[in-house]
């Protein structure tokens, strides 16, 4: 695993070893170029081959279009399109030895875009282009390439975003969460759980068909063909 937070890599590690897992983690930042290189050297070196990699990293700004500046558009663009970008370039000898998958987490934006939402939408809609590209090339190489568009999922993130809707109506956290769903008209808010569990099925048996898919795990929020 590579990520910024140190805390929360630790705190994952912790997990997964109390579970009896085995696991080993890097503190990076993957908007800088050489660093999906020295994660994936990383790994390579723990655990003697890399089968599956998860490009998850990445989080864009959110605002008016007239508000949002140059540096907001290249750092959005920096850790979750270049990052990937890099990561997979850096993981694909080894996932072509392996015969391995590479799953990207993208995002309903990259189909359904907003208004608040235009880089975050941009990086997406790249991702699941690159996704195709790389989905074509994997065929020659071996290489399962999919991607997955989370909807509305339960992280910190969302819960600041949650307090301040609630703040926002005079409503507790359960009513807004509610009244976030129904305007949003969609199933339910979704779990880091429900994305994990997705990508355990893609990478694993009986997911070895999916080769290119765009899979929209969003509870309904994606309208459109």
């Amino acid at each position: 695993m590579g990520a910024r937070n140190t805390e929360e890599l630790a705190s994952a590690v912790a997990e997964i070893k109390s579970t009896g897992g085995r696991t080993a983690a890097l503190p990076l930042d993957l908007r800088i170029p050489e660093n999906p290189a020295k994660l994936v050297q990383f790994a390579a070196d723990q655990f003697g081959a890399i089968d599956i990699v998860v490009s998850n990293a990445g989080a864009t700004k959110r605002g008016e279009f007239e508000e949002l500046t140059e540096e907001d558009w290249n750092d959005g663009f920096a850790l979750k399109f270049f990052g990937s970008v890099r990561l997979a370039r850096a993981a694909w000898p080894h996932l072509k030895k392996s015969g391995g998958s590479l799953i990207f987490i993208s995002g309903v934006g990259g189909r359904t875009p907003g208004r608040h939402f235009a880089i975050g939408g941009s990086v997406n809609a790249a991702l699941l282009s690159l996704t195709k590209a790389l989905a074509d090339a994997g065929i020659r190489d071996g290489i399962q390439v999919n991607a997955i568009n989370p909807g509305t999922i339960r992280t910190s993130r969302f819960e600041t975003r949650l307090a301040a809707f609630a703040a926002e109506r005079n409503l507790n956290v359960s009513e807004a969460e509610r009244e976030y769903v129904k305007e949003s008209n969609i199933a339910r808010i979704g779990e880091p759980s429900d994305i994990a569990a997705l990508v355990a099925f893609i990478a694993g048996p009986q997911g070895r068909l999916l080769q290119g898919a765009l899979i929209d795990m969003d509870a309904g929020a994606t309208k459109t063909i």
